[in-house]
């Protein structure tokens, strides 16, 4: 992923994995409703369309209603999955703090959020109230990934518990613990050429001392971020940055 300015570079619309196999692509729902009502797009411009999946297209629009946006597909290019692949564990934050966490690491370029019920997490989610707040973070990431131009919509699950984390701590080719008294700075951590990196963050009371135990048991490395402080909602981010750039990624 390349950074950019906001607004930088053609509009990004989403369309249905395989709906840009066809040589024209018609944007509806809440879609279309952002391109004519939102972008103010006109006959001729140029507009591109990803299926969040790895494909995205260089397209022209042809036709512009609140209802419907017709576009013409020109070049379309594919993207691979990420190698290595960075999943973020993120313990639950309060209040709109979890949105800004998930729109950073998605404009950053993490490739999955699992959101953690950690046991110091202020914020909780039960029944409905939990189906809201998923449902919330997908939309941030989804819109986060159009602002980004990205080819991949980060894959948003959770709540996961204690067990559901440390399998895949132990499922992953490396497994990063951020803790601000660990030993080593996630600078000099060792990382693997490929497969699947998985990145905890624990929530603003740290996480507690049964899963670090955990966690290590499961063959997460414990890793300092720096000599600051962050904030639970920023730390996945930066975190992530530092593994970008040290996997080539960036």
């Amino acid at each position: 992923m390349q950074s950019a300015a906001r607004g930088a570079g053609p509009p990004v619309f989403l369309v249905s994995p395989g709906e840009l196999s066809a040589d024209v692509v018609t944007l509806s729902g809440s879609e279309a409703h952002h391109a004519a009502a939102v972008r103010r797009l006109r006959a001729g411009e140029r507009a591109d369309v990803s299926d969040g999946a790895g494909t995205l297209a260089e397209c022209t629009v042809v036709s512009v209603s609140n209802e419907a946006v017709m576009l013409t597909v020109g070049s379309v290019h594919v993207v691979p999955p990420p190698d290595p692949r960075i999943t973020v564990v993120q313990a639950l934050p309060k209040g709109d703090r979890a949105e800004l966490a998930v729109e950073l690491m998605t404009e950053v370029g993490v490739d999955a959020i699992v959101a953690w019920s950690a046991e110091r997490s202020v914020t909780r989610w039960h029944g409905d109230r939990g189906d809201r707040a998923l449902g919330k973070w997908r939309v941030t990431a989804r819109e986060a990934a159009k602002q980004s131009r990205r080819a991949w919509i980060p894959v948003v699950t959770g709540p996961a518990a204690l067990a559901d984390v440390a399998k895949l701590a132990s499922e992953a080719a490396r497994a990063l613990v951020l803790e601000a008294d660990a030993a080593t700075p996630l600078s000099t951590s060792a990382l693997p050429e490929a497969g699947s990196i998985v990145l905890v963050v624990g929530p603003e009371g740290g996480i507690s001392p049964v899963e670090r135990a955990a966690l290590s048991e499961a063959g997460g490395v414990e890793a300092r971020l720096g000599p600051t402080v962050l904030r639970t909602s920023t730390a996945g981010a930066a975190a992530a940055a530092v593994l970008l750039a040290r996997t080539g990624r960036w």
